[in-house]
């Protein structure tokens, strides 16, 4: 490997703002904002979203209607080109 090219790669705190959940784990994302955690200062990346608030992980995913949604397309549009 060349010298000198390659990002750091070193601990990282994910944290989601929706639920306030950290995830510890090894990024190249840096930042300057730090926070404890175990006794040890990591820096922070704030995300908007993960696993832990997603709809789809936490099973509260709504379930789109796509056959009423297809009937009222077609009720809408059934004399469009007569």
């Amino acid at each position: 490997m060349k010298t000198d090219i390659h990002p750091e790669y070193a601990a990282v705190v994910f944290r989601d703002l929706a639920s306030g959940a950290t995830f510890l784990t090894r990024s190249t994302v840096s930042s300057d904002k730090t926070i404890e955690l175990d006794g040890e200062t990591y820096p922070v990346i704030d995300v908007e979203i993960s696993s832990e608030s997603h709809p789809f992980y936490t099973g509260k995913q709504r379930i789109m209607d796509s056959a009423g949604r297809v009937e009222k397309f077609n009720q809408r549009f059934k004399s469009f080109g007569k």
